[in-house]
């Protein structure tokens, strides 16, 4: 049984400073918790506020055992210090770094000027961990279990130098989950090696401990001597130094995250592998789809929404590891599954993702099953891209502008047939969660991406265009894509209010009104001036503009998700007025 190191040490935990009482106190089971495994850290160093620490963590063999004495490397925080010395062949091949005969978490060298840290071989390869690096100013180390996955199981920085002071602080944080397991794998307890220095007020307590004296050194009393406190008078305070070995971590896993026995909205009894595989009913669970979110926002899922049947699936998968079945939308904001399904081969630690989700039954009576969600409306977008690319192919073929469909809008109408939008990741970046309360900053950044999709038409050919159809080449020099569109839309609608055939696009003579407003296209640019809106003063100007073409304001007080549907919405309106307009031109043939 570990000792109560906090009761055990001579300073009462209510005068210590709070990260002297956390380096004292023992890890608890939590599997989200974090732990420090290794610390290099200087805070105010010549100040009134001054704290250092070095600290490691010793892999010490046995479940149970007398606590361990100081160590040495605690004073430098490295495992490691300087390199071998040595003018002979062969004078280091007995070399094998440790922490006085124990194994390390973290790998950490230094000479006194330059610090360099890695988790240990033994940890990432016991555990199956993949590393990433994060450059630029950063130059931190990430571990990841891809088999899961599980991201950010361990990280740190890389290095750090010291001149007059530590230039960079490092902590090296890991999983308390996989931390366990490496020590449980190992049957070995997780040890802080540390060094911990602070200035500190003078306090009636502490100089009580002293009786009197100026400078004082304490160990225990008896026992193994796991800590030197060094405690002196110092800058019109005391400065405490301290040198110990703490258990921290025993070889105890966390409470597995497990499927078995959920209790599900809406169902009497828990839920278990077992008896969900034998239900044979539909047996539906319906999720808040802020549950893809997860999978939306990593390359390492798939959750690219699939039309099937009549019906958008969005299950998401795991590099053919494993994947949801039949998650099927259905309102604005839901995902139908069958319980079955849910429970298919795939990470316990998904099925209690889902969990945290589930909507209950009783709430669905206030939900409308038929609205429209995002992903529909996405594909409406996509539809009348390809009806407007081809349109607007046909049309330059009249006057001598041979250019594809695919060329002017960028999506392949035969590669959507086949395989829906797997090769257009930016219509499924559009077409993530719109929660009804997104916040201002999600809707402009979706606005953006709505920008993005529909905007590809090279302004050259729609200027062409309209030179063909006799627009000044002057006027039309100088015009942004969003008004070609529009000045195109006015002489193809005026051609079709005189019954005009395709041949008559063709012109020597300058279109009257050409050039004017259309109230078709305001959707467009509310969402350029949407794409922009990085100011307060330009949102409300944008927010006007909602107002004017219909939207209530009085919606976005709850979120932006409505204002998204509607500048969609719109979108997609103003494009199909071009759309047909042009296809109505074009029957005349």
């Amino acid at each position: 049984m570990p000792i109560d190191y906090l009761a055990a040490f001579p300073i009462p935990a209510h005068v210590m400073p709070a990260r002297l009482r956390s380096l004292l106190e023992p890890i608890g089971l939590s599997p989200s918790q974090f732990v420090e495994v290794a610390s290099l850290q200087e805070s105010d160093p010549y100040g009134e506020q001054a704290e250092h620490l070095h600290l490691l963590m010793a892999v010490v063999p046995g479940d149970e055992g007398d606590p361990i004495a100081v160590l040495s490397e605690a004073g430098g925080g490295v495992v490691e210090y300087s390199v071998p010395v040595g003018h002979v062949r062969g004078c280091s091949a007995d070399f094998s770094p440790s922490i006085s005969g124990y194994d390390y978490v973290v790998a950490a060298w230094g000479d006194g000027s330059f610090y360099t840290f890695n988790l240990a071989e033994k940890v990432w390869m016991s555990l199956g961990l993949t590393p990433r690096c994060v450059g630029n100013d950063q130059q931190r180390m990430v571990y990841d279990d891809l088999g899961l996955p599980e991201f950010g199981v361990a990280e740190g920085e890389v290095s750090s130098d010291y001149h007059w002071s530590l230039k960079r602080t490092v902590s090296w944080r890991m999983s308390n989950e996989y931390l366990r397991r490496y020590l449980w794998l190992r049957g070995a307890r997780g040890v802080r090696v540390f060094y911990y220095s602070a200035q500190l007020p003078d306090v009636h307590v502490v100089r009580a401990i002293m009786d009197g004296k100026s400078h004082v050194v304490l160990k225990p009393a008896e026992g193994v001597a796991w800590y030197e406190l060094d405690i002196r008078e110092h800058k019109g305070g005391l400065f405490l130094q301290l040198w110990a070995s703490v258990e921290a971590v025993m070889p105890e896993l966390c409470p597995e995250q497990t499927a078995e026995d959920i209790l599900w909205p809406g169902d009497a009894r828990p839920m278990t592998h077992a008896r969900a595989d034998a239900l044979v009913g539909h047996d539906p669970v319906y999720l808040d789809d802020r549950f893809l979110q997860k999978y939306e926002q990593s390359a390492f899922y798939d959750s690219t929404p699939v039309h099937v049947w009549g019906q958008w699936h969005c299950s998401p998968s795991y590099r053919g590891q494993w994947s949801f079945t039949e998650c099927r939308r259905v309102g604005r904001n839901l995902i139908k599954v069958p319980m079955r399904e849910l429970y298919k081969a795939k990470p316990d630690r998904e099925i209690v993702h889902a969990r945290s989700f589930a909507v209950d039954p009783s709430d669905l009576a206030h939900m409308d099953l038929n609205e429209e969600h995002v992903v529909i409306k996405v594909q409406r977008l996509l539809e009348v891209l390809l009806r407007l690319g081809d349109g607007l192919s046909a049309l330059g073929a009249t006057v001598g502008l041979n250019k594809s469909a695919v060329d002017l809008i960028g999506f392949d109408r035969a590669e959507v047939a086949a395989n829906g939008w797997s090769a257009y990741p930016l219509l499924s970046r559009l077409a993530q969660v719109a929660p009804l309360d997104m916040t201002q900053q999600m809707f402009l950044a979706r606005c953006k991406s709505l920008h993005e999709v529909w905007q590809r038409i090279p302004n050259g050919f729609i200027k062409s265009l309209l030179e063909r159809a006799g627009c000044p080449r002057t006027a039309v020099k100088d015009l942004g894509s969003l008004k070609l569109l529009q000045a195109l839309l006015n002489v193809i609608q005026s051609l079709n209010a005189h019954e005009e055939a395709s041949d008559a696009f063709s012109s020597s003579t300058e279109p009257e009104g050409w050039n004017d407003s259309s109230e078709a296209m305001a959707p467009l640019f509310l969402n350029n001036d949407l794409r922009i809106a990085d100011a307060h003063e330009t949102m409300e100007q944008c927010l006007a503009t909602l107002q004017r073409l219909g939207f209530d304001t009085a919606n976005v007080n709850a979120g932006y998700g409505r204002a998204l549907d509607f500048v969609m919405d719109g979108v997609t309106t103003a494009l199909t007025t071009v759309a047909t307009a042009i296809e109505e031109l074009l029957r005349r043939a």
